[in-house]
Order: structure tokens, then C-alpha cells, then sequence
């Protein structure tokens, strides 16, 4: 019997808990460390973009399917655009606007959509074989952490037992 593992979880002012829970998932369904900080990096901005830039709040659904790990930031207010992903070169004089800049330079892929819910922008990163085939044994995620159900979303995501660590605009 195989079990998929999907991660939702609306998106909060708490980035801590965010890279944690990305970072778990990652770790999950086996990616190198060095990828593993890549995601969790490119989840962040992309996140950080929807709180400076976007409608300040989302969704986030993190799978993965046969060669890949895959994160998408969904922000309800679907300002990001195509041009916005695509911009030309990174102004190095600039305070901030490194965030796509990141996100495109750290993903295998980055697809923009805009859907009817707002801009879902689908982060991909490939893995290598799953853990459990390399003769190691993953860590009942029961154990790791304990799942809630969110009313307003109607979505499960994981709830950490450390304090809050938030974004502050």
C-alpha cells in the first residue's frame, strides 16, 4: 500500500512556520539537502511576495509526483503577472526585488497561472529516489506533526508546536 503525502496550508505572517512545514515535506519525499534549502528559500519569497506585493493571503499545497516535488503559492488576489516573472535583468542597485529573480534561479520550473481563485504559481524542483528505496527508514510524519482542520479554508495542514516566528511588512 503506498500513501501520498499532501501538504496545505493557508499562507500566515508566519514565514518560521511555513519553511518548516515545507521543509519537512521536502525532506519527506526525499530531497538532497542542498535542493531541500532551495525549496524552502523559493517557498519564502514566493510567500514574501504575496504578503509585499500581493492580496496578503493564499494557499499553499505542496505534493509529489513521480520525479518531482512541487509547491504552489496561491494568492487570492492574482496580481502577479506573466511580465512580472519574466522581468529582465536584476537591478543589483535595488534594495528588494530579488524575490522572482530567486525563485526562477533556484526551480527546475516555474509556471504561472492565473485561475478563477487568484495567481497559482506552481514551483518545481526535481528529487531523487524516494528515501524507503535507498534502504532508509522516514519518520512516521504522525510523529513529526499533528494535523488540524481549517475551518475558514476547509483545509488540513500541519500545526507546529514551536512559537511564533512572523512576517513583519
Amino acid at each position: 500500500m503506498i500513501f501520498e503525502f499532501e501538504l496545505r496550508c493557508p499562507i500566515t505572517a508566519d514565514l518560521g512556520l511555513i519553511r518548516d512545514l515545507v521543509r519537512l515535506h521536502g525532506r519527506y519525499c526525499g530531497l538532497p539537502d542542498r535542493r531541500l534549502e532551495d525549496l524552502v528559500l523559493a517557498v519564502n519569497e514566493a510567500v514574501t511576495n504575496v504578503f509585499d506585493h500581493g492580496g496578503q493571503s493564499g494557499l499553499i499545497t505542496a505534493r509529489a509526483d513521480a520525479g518531482h516535488v512541487v509547491v504552489d503559492v496561491l494568492d487570492f488576489a492574482g496580481l502577479l503577472t506573466h511580465d512580472h516573472l519574466t522581468a529582465g535583468d536584476l537591478d543589483r542597485t535595488a534594495s528588494h526585488g530579488y524575490g522572482l529573480w530567486v525563485i526562477r534561479n533556484l526551480c527546475d520550473e516555474v509556471v504561472l497561472e492565473h485561475t478563477e481563485r487568484g495567481s497559482l504559481l506552481s514551483l518545481r524542483f526535481r528529487r531523487r529516489r524516494p528515501a524507503a528505496a535507498e534502504g532508509r527508514s522516514r519518520q512516521p510524519l504522525e510523529t513529526m506533526i499533528a494535523h488540524r482542520v481549517d475551518p475558514e479554508l476547509g483545509s488540513t495542514y500541519a500545526e507546529h508546536r514551536n512559537g511564533p516566528r512572523t512576517h513583519h511588512a
